[in-house]
Formats: C-alpha cells, structure tokens, sequence
C-alpha cells in the first residue's frame, strides 16, 4: 500500500491526548474543481472551511486531511506539485483565520486500483491513527461524498456529510443514519456546541 503522509514540520504524533477531525479535501476545504485543483494557483479555500479550522483548532483538535488525489496516477499532478497545493492549502487556512492543518494524507491510486488506502477503505485513516494515537470511536470523518463515510465507518469511526461539495442524495443518507450539514463550519458549530 502506497500511502503519501505529511504532517507540519515539528509536530508531534503519537501524542494519545489530542481530540483529532478527519476531513475531506475537495468539497470539504477548498472549492472541487471539475478537472481536480492542478496548481497551486488554482486552490481556493472555501471561507466557511478557514472558519471552521480556526475554531476547531483553538479548541484543540488536530485536523487531519483524508483524501483521494488519483490525478497523480492519471499524470495531471505530480507529488512535487500536489506538495505545493498542500502547502498553499494550509497557508489560506493559517492567513485566512489562523487556523492549521496538522497532517495530509493521500492516496494517488485510480479507481478499481484494488489498493487498501482508497477511500471508501480505511487504509489512509489507519495510517492517521496510527500516527496521531487517536480513538477512532470518537473520532468524526467529515467528507462530501458517501466514500468518505464508508471510510470512517470500516476504521471504527464516525462519519458525516456536507453540502458544500458534491451533491448529496439525502434520502440516502437519512436511510444510513449519516448526519448532514451545510458545511464544514455548521459541523463544527454543532460539535463545539455554539450553536
């Protein structure tokens, strides 16, 4: 299994006391782009999202992003670059609100690559756990798509669904038990109890 994992310089994993969110990118953080996000430039962090890491953040959570980026694979993005979206990524975060982004996690493999760390399996969340010592039982995978909480849901953990990327069949998920919310922000409002 092919996992690419990036965490910020000087931060400690392993830590077993930190309350960790496991987010989706594309949808969830930054606006999803028809032909995936392919430079830097091109990433724009959606203002509800840059809110929402701030707040969680200042409550203590680390903030781990679970992603699929199978533009890799397809030659659209190479890992040098996907680096630097990243990198452009938490810098709107950081300026945006003051909010950060603690780790990356990605799997570059295609659909039906048969690989373990392709959500919807939980090979990137185990990898996270893994690092990060988190309680998955308590833990909440927030994605855009019925994949990310397939993911959640076969690594122990909890899943919920946003609006604020791809279009999301609500019967389906009431049928599921997966909870919905306009956004990362209301997510994050709810979980914080603001309101």
């Amino acid at each position: 299994m092919w996992v690419l994992a990036r965490k910020l310089e000087g931060e400690t994993v392993n830590s077993g006391h930190d309350q960790v969110v496991l987010l989706d990118r594309d949808g969830v953080l930054n606006a999803d782009l028809p032909n995936y996000v392919q430079k830097p430039e091109e990433l724009v962090a959606l203002p509800a999202a840059v809110e929402a890491l701030r707040l969680l953040s200042e409550a203590g959570y680390r903030n781990l992003v679970i992603t699929n980026q199978q533009c890799v694979t397809k030659g659209l993005v190479s890992l040098a670059t996907l680096d630097a979206i990243h990198s452009e990524l938490r810098r709107q975060v950081e300026l945006g609100g003051g909010g950060r982004i603690d780790g990356v996690y990605v799997c570059p493999h295609p659909a039906g690559a048969g690989c373990g760390c392709r959500k919807p399996r939980p090979g990137l969340i185990e990898r996270a756990r893994a690092e990060w010592g988190f309680d998955p039982a308590v833990t909440w995978m927030v994605g855009d798509k019925f994949s990310d909480v397939g993911a959640a849901r076969a690594a122990g953990c909890l899943g919920a669904l946003v609006r604020s990327g791809h279009a999301i069949d609500e019967d389906a998920a009431r049928r599921m038990d997966v909870p919905v919310f306009e956004d990362l922000l209301d997510f994050v409002r709810r979980q914080l109890g603001l309101g």
